[in-house]
């Protein structure tokens, strides 16, 4: 497969870094789709034969850090999507997240693009109200929180001698398109033996973020980006919905599946908090996690108006069949998945 770009006779090019991520890679697959040539970054070195061949899409194998000849090498590039994320750690974050948004903004900068940052609902801190809006205060009370901020702050100013722009997309937890969410390291897992985890109040409902529909949030977004301020802030809504919605995805699939156990209904097992923060100071991924407890009990959406308003209206695939799709994803269902209708 190519790993430096072609030309597209008339084709727009986006840039984004980390593509072979969660979110970089259904980003690639979104903007392909839509008719863009997408400059795939990955770390040099990275393993030809573990890069997914989708047309439209280069590989770039490059440093991020090394501005002159990524922007070299993705020139004419008028879009960077940042899905560049460190390990999920209070000390990688602090270690790497500044810097990497600084390559971020410096590649941007040099290509006098437009770069597209996804947001997430740590910035409003454990005394956010049910509803958060763009102009919602941001309290963050956690080190995730507190450095998202930060992030974003850097970002805005980076805008202000308009030599780029910005966008932040703000979204709920992540699942679909592959492994590294709550899904499957938590909630699913044991789903195929009738079990699902929950980390918090069934009751409680919280966004959820079908990652195909938020790459294709960002796509749509980017087309319509000089009606946007130079730096701007949207809210993505996803999916608002409570431990008893995804029950009852999964009970449905489960008895597909043969899943069930002999009582007819699934078991729910509840994270075991205490032991995750124990665990932290040995496994210091859990211990971030634990820090984040609060999202699982404070109930709130993310209210899109304003993405509406830009798009008409917000890319969404129906609960039931985005959550289906995500499983297949996965690995766990037997048979396949049917073609999920868009919104």
């Amino acid at each position: 497969m190519p790993s430096t770009p072609l030309p597209h006779d008339n084709a727009q090019t986006v840039l984004i870094l980390g593509a072979r991520g969660r979110l970089g890679l259904a980003a690639a697959r979104a903007f392909a789709q839509a008719g863009w040539q997408v400059l795939a970054q990955v770390r040099p070195g990275a393993r030809s034969q573990a890069l997914p061949a989708i047309a439209g899409v280069w590989w770039l194998p490059a440093a991020v850090h090394d501005t002159a000849a990524l922007a070299a090498q993705a020139r004419g590039a008028t879009v960077v999507v940042h899905a560049l994320n460190p390990a999920y750690t209070h000390k990688a974050w602090r270690a790497q997240a500044p810097g990497l948004m600084d390559a971020a903004i410096a590649v941007a900068r040099e290509l006098h693009a437009t770069l597209m940052l996804p947001g997430n609902v740590y910035n409003f801190g454990e005394a956010m109200p049910p509803v958060l809006r763009e102009d919602t205060p941001q309290a963050a009370t956690g080190f995730m929180g507190r450095m998202r901020v930060t992030l974003e702050q850097r970002l805005a100013e980076a805008t202000r001698d308009g030599r780029m722009r910005a966008v932040v997309l703000r979204a709920g937890d992540f699942f679909g398109s592959g492994t590294g969410s709550w899904l499957d390291l938590a909630i699913a897992k044991d789903l195929p033996r009738g079990r699902v985890t929950w980390p918090g109040p069934l009751d409680v409902a919280t966004p959820w973020a079908y990652l195909p529909d938020l790459a294709r949030a960002f796509v749509r977004v980017t087309q319509e980006r000089d009606r946007l301020a130079p730096f701007e802030c949207l809210h993505f809504a996803g999916h608002t919905v409570s431990a008893q919605q995804w029950l009852h995805s999964f009970a449905a699939i489960a008895a597909e599946q043969g899943w069930l156990p002999a009582s007819g209904a699934l078991r729910v097992g509840r994270m075991p908090w205490p032991l995750l923060r124990l665990a932290g100071w040995v496994v210091p991924t859990l211990g971030a996690l634990a820090a984040m407890r609060y999202l699982w009990r404070t109930p709130h959406r993310l209210d899109n108006t304003r993405l509406c308003a830009l798009l008409g209206e917000e890319p969404r695939t129906p609960f039931d069949q985005a959550v289906r799709q995500a499983l297949a994803d996965l690995g766990l269902l037997a048979g396949p998945a049917p073609r999920a209708a868009v919104a």
